[in-house]
This record gives structure tokens, C-alpha cells and sequence, in this order.
């Protein structure tokens, strides 16, 4: 593999770690809302968790996510790209020509299954982490062997172990199947809204898009796949947290007739708010840190060899 595919991937390497810095916070809102009982709105949430679990609860399983989702991140934007100029040289014989519709959607969709792999586990871990300490009701349920609104990990790596010996693989890869249903067509609607907003800002004569315009194609990508993967994120965040106090749901289908009989079709929608909030300046961030990661390694290469 030469230079030009390996930096893709630490370009997205670098531009993971800043989106985890900046959306951690509402991502825990997101899931305690998708996951949780009891919050009833997104304000309701903000301030229940911050009064009793102070500013650091926002911040809860983090270390996790930046460690994982930046190599997460560089897969999903290594194989994008790398998808984009295996594509480009079968399609037009040349690598670098500029990528047509249908090539977008494809590089996606082959980004979309990759990431999969590597982000069930680490979603899955991420959600437990988030709601292992809220409070959890249910009538008529005897739950154990552990007690709700205490710790039930140590933290990601005594989490992951857990999982693996109570529940095998199969417990890693809880969600699987629904995390494919969101991500497939998330990420199409991801990088195809980014690919044309960016073309679309970009000054005509321009080489390449100024930060501004990363800035905002980023953020309202990110918002549009956000928003649209609500109800299939609402059932891979259920099924993920499901099994830290006790295990309610046999499967997606399961998962979304319980849900849709217990709360209505509005549960579905759970967090599209806070989902498309956080999805803008997590998107920006994103993109912000590819697409100058990658310039600025570009240029030191250019430097480096005349």
C-alpha cells in the first residue's frame, strides 16, 4: 500500500479523535435518551444527568471511544477513499479522476459494511459504560445479579471482558445486524451530502475546499445522516444496552415490536434532535481534522520530495 492510501487512513485517525472530543457530551444525552426511562425530553435529560452525576457523567466512557473510534474512523475514511480510487481506475482508468455519483455511493456502502465490524464492539461498550449508573424500573422484574444506579464495569476493558465471558462473541456483537441497517445507508448519506455541499461551496477555480467549507458541508452531512438514522439507532442503542441489569430483547424484530408496543411509534424518533444537534459540529469536526491532516501531510511530502 503506497503513501497516498496510508494517509487517508491516518487523515481519518485524526479527524475521529477530534469528533469524540466534541460529541462525546451529546452522545451520552443521545443514548440515555434512546436507552433510558424516565428523562422524558432532551433538556429534562441534560439537567437529570448533570445533577446527579455533575459535568464529568457527560464525559462517562470516553476514554474508550477515543482510543477505538479513532481507529474506527480510519478505517471508515481509508476504505472511502481507497474505494474511491480502486473505482476511479476501473470505471475511468485513472485513480485520481473525480468520483461520479454512483462512485460515492458505493465507496460508502463498502465503508458502511467494513465499520461495522469494528464499531459494534466498540458502541456496544461505549453504551454500557453510559448507562450502567441511571436508575432502572421496571414492574414486576427481578433483576440480578447486579443492583441499578451502581457501577456494574470498572471501566472499558473490565466492560469488554465481562461481556465477552457472560455472553461470547455473540454478546460483543450485539446490534450487529441493526448497526448494518443504520450505518449501510447512514453512511451514504454521509459522504454524498458532503461530497456535493463541499463541491457546491467551494470557490470555482479552487484546488481544493478552504476550512470554511469543510466546516459546514461536514456539519450538515452529518446532521442529514444523523437525522435520518434515528429509528434504526434508537433499536442498536436499545439492543446494545439491553443485558446490563437484565436482557429484554431476542432481536431487532423483537426489539422494535416491544418498543413500538410499549411507547408508540414516537420512541422511534427518541433523540432525533439531539442526534442531529450532535451531528453537525461532530461531522465538522470530523471532516475538519481529514481533510487538513491530509493537506498538511500531502504538503510535507511534497516538501520532503520535489
Amino acid at each position: 500500500m503506497g503513501s497516498l492510501q496510508l494517509q487517508d487512513f491516518a487523515a481519518g485517525w485524526v479527524g475521529g479523535a477530534a469528533s469524540v472530543v466534541v460529541g462525546h457530551p451529546l452522545d451520552t444525552v443521545k443514548t440515555r435518551l434512546q436507552a433510558g426511562q424516565g428523562y422524558g425530553n432532551t433538556l429534562n435529560c441534560i439537567l437529570t444527568v448533570y445533577r446527579n452525576e455533575s459535568v464529568a457523567g457527560f464525559f462517562k466512557g470516553m476514554s474508550f471511544p477515543l482510543a477505538s473510534i479513532a481507529v474506527y474512523s480510519s478505517v471508515v475514511f481509508g476504505v472511502f477513499s481507497n474505494t474511491q480510487r480502486l473505482l476511479g481506475q476501473l470505471r475511468h482508468g485513472d485513480a485520481s479522476h473525480a468520483p461520479a455519483l454512483v462512485d460515492v455511493a458505493l465507496a460508502s456502502t463498502v465503508a458502511g459494511f467494513i465499520s461495522v465490524g469494528i464499531g459494534t464492539p466498540v458502541d456496544l461498550v461505549k453504551i454500557r459504560l453510559q448507562m450502567q449508573t441511571q436508575t432502572y424500573s421496571t414492574a414486576n422484574v427481578k433483576l440480578k445479579p447486579t443492583v441499578p444506579g451502581f457501577p456494574v464495569y470498572q471501566g472499558p476493558i473490565h466492560c469488554f471482558r465481562t461481556v465477552l465471558q457472560k455472553e461470547g462473541i455473540a454478546g460483543i456483537y450485539r446490534g450487529m445486524g441493526a448497526m448494518l441497517l443504520r450505518d449501510v445507508p447512514g453512511y451514504c448519506l454521509y459522504f454524498i451530502p458532503y461530497t456535493f455541499f463541499c463541491g457546491w461551496i467551494t470557490p470555482d477555480g479552487s484546488i481544493s475546499p478552504n476550512p470554511a467549507s469543510i466546516w459546514l458541508a461536514g456539519g450538515v452531512a452529518g446532521a442529514i445522516s444523523w437525522g435520518t438514522a434515528t429509528p434504526m439507532d434508537v433499536v442498536k442503542s436499545r439492543l446494545q444496552a439491553d443485558g446490563v441489569y437484565l436482557n429484554k430483547y431476542k432481536g431487532i424484530l423483537d426489539c422494535i415490536l416491544q418498543s413500538y408496543q410499549n411507547e408508540g411509534l414516537k420512541v422511534f424518533f427518541r433523540g432525533i434532535t439531539i442526534n442531529a444537534v450532535r451531528g453537525f459540529p461532530t461531522s465538522s469536526a470530523m471532516f475538519l481534522g481529514y481533510e487538513l491532516s491530509l493537506k498538511a501531510m500531502k504538503r510535507d511530502q511534497t516538501e520532503t520530495n520535489p
